[in-house]
């Protein structure tokens, strides 16, 4: 990953392969042409106060994530100037909020990609802005190559290496703040890249069976806890959400715990993802066009398994407890059929009537499990329903909970995070859908509001009395498109950041 560092040199001697400077859009109230934003004065001046001119020139306007590239003044070490755009310029004193400089710090990164040196002259307030920065950088330098042949990636066939090096201008090395700004930046950051890898590890690599042994490897290095449910310990143990979607593949399911644990914790957070490392949609096949990327739908398993070691790494002070569900949904001879019926751990029976709706069974098992420790809170998350697309597009998740109070707590800690999140209701009505002559419950009802379908049928499996929350990150979990900001290309890492800010929060005992 990127190295970082702080730094206090001047701009114009440092030695690098660039300089960013941002540069951003009139306001409301000040309206007009771009703007050079704090950070960038040296360079400015070296074009004698016409650096705005001159990026206008070269019609550049300032907006969120456009780069704009320009050779450096005379007099400079670095041979080019990268003027990256900020969005809208903040009213008086109001400063740059810490998404705008994330966003740009990563498409920064991303437009710098083959180069070993860059230096970051965007604006520093204080050492939160540090953070979001380095957050930015290191995430918008992000690159997935393990199945690229590396002599190609060397000469350019197969794309840029990343930039290997940023010094943050305008940092303070020897401040504790600055310094632990950017600690978290970067445990954060590489956990959320690992988070990553694997959304976008090919599935014949990552079975559940694969995914354990990574989560195994990650909590012997940082000191957590892991217990592995296989097979026959899920059997034994009677989860059959777990084996029903797993029954059709050739590799079996597993339940995978990690427990991290402080001395000084007063609060106890569960983490529960869904971990499909291949959803084909069993004998409910999905149609032609719709499998190409469900390699993506362990996307909510690989999040709580990122947070989990963060929250390890950065030795909050709360004891968190994450639950992987994994299993691949495949047809085949032995596959749970619709209409088949299902006793999950809870003791609860479930009909079957569409698998492809099988995160919620994963899940229903992996929240009673969780449920039975009576944390202070739980918190699901999964790709689980094209509707929560359908409602709320490619990059924003939905937040549904038990407790009105939890839900905003959630809201707060994604927006603080800087990731776009959107409260949804579960209205009681739609739970009569789910009635069923056969079974205490079925996987489906009414197709109209699916995704809050879906987390009534998950809010069946919380323990009694258990503040739960659930997020929907089907749309932002797996991109795409083109990238943006910091945000690549395929595996996303969404949520991640949200559940280390609520853990954060949980510590300092901000939990409604």
């Amino acid at each position: 990953m990127t190295a970082l560092t702080l730094s206090t040199a001047a701009v114009a001697g440092l030695r690098a392969d660039a300089i960013v400077i941002g540069v951003a859009k009139g306001s409301a109230s000040k309206p007009g042409g771009p703007v050079v934003a704090p950070g960038a004065e040296a360079v400015d001046q070296a074009y004698d106060g016409n650096l705005a001119g001159v990026l206008e020139t070269l019609g550049a306007s300032g907006a969120e994530g456009e780069v704009t590239k320009l050779p450096a003044p005379a007099g400079f070490k670095a041979p080019l100037v990268v003027a990256v755009g900020l969005g809208a310029r903040p009213e008086e004193d109001s400063g740059y909020d810490a998404e705008a400089l994330r966003k740009a710090a990563g498409a920064a990164a991303r437009a710098l990609a083959g180069t070993k040196k860059a230096a970051f002259a965007l604006p520093l307030a204080d050492a939160a802005d540090a953070g979001a920065v380095a957050e930015g950088v290191l995430l918008g330098a992000y690159s997935f190559d393990a199945y690229k042949d590396k002599g190609d990636a060397k000469d350019g066939k197969n794309g840029k290496a990343p930039l290997a090096e940023a010094a943050l201008l305008g940092g303070k090395p020897r401040d504790k703040a600055f310094k632990a700004a950017v600690e978290r930046a970067v445990a954060v950051s590489e956990e959320l890249n690992r988070a990553r890898d694997l959304v976008n590890t090919p599935p014949n690599d990552l079975n559940p069976e694969a995914f354990a042994a990574v989560a195994q490897a990650a909590a012997k290095e940082h000191g957590i806890k892991v217990q592995v449910l296989d097979e026959k310990a899920l059997v034994k143990g009677g989860y059959g959400g777990i084996l029903g979607v797993g029954a059709g593949s050739a590799s079996g399911p597993r339940l995978v715990k990690l427990s991290y644990t402080s001395s000084k914790a007063k609060k106890h957070l569960a983490l529960v993802g869904k971990g499909i490392t291949y959803d084909s949609g069993g004998i409910s096949l999905k149609p032609a066009g719709h499998n190409e990327t469900m390699k993506c739908d362990m996307s909510g398993a690989a999040a709580v398994f990122a947070a989990v070691v963060a929250a390890a790494r950065l030795g909050l002070e709360v004891n968190v407890t994450g639950w992987l569900a994994l299993a691949e949904n495949m047809p085949s001879g032995s596959a749970t059929r619709p209409g088949d019926v299902l006793r999950m751990y809870s003791g609860k029976t479930v009909e079957v009537l569409n698998t492809d709706a099988e995160g919620r069974l994963v899940l229903a098992d992996a929240l009673w499990a969780a449920s039975q420790e009576k944390p202070d809170a739980i918190v699901d998350v999964a790709t689980l329903t094209g509707a929560m697309m359908l409602a709320l597009g490619s990059r924003t998740f939905g937040i549904m909970a038990n407790d009105d109070g939890f839900r905003a707590t959630v809201h707060e800690a994604a927006e603080e995070a800087g990731e776009p999140a959107w409260p949804m209701p579960l209205p009681e009505h739609l739970r009569k859908g789910m009635e069923s002559s056969t079974a205490d419950i079925a996987n489906m009802g009414e197709r109209m509001g699916g995704g809050l379908v879906a987390g009534l049928f998950l809010r069946e499996f919380v323990g009694e009395g258990i503040t739960w929350a659930h997020l929907d990150i089907a749309g932002p979990a797996f991109n795409e498109g083109g990238p943006f900001g910091y945000t690549p290309k395929g595996g996303t890492g969404s949520a991640v950041r949200t559940l280390v800010r609520l853990a954060e929060r949980a510590a300092a005992g901000e939990l409604s």
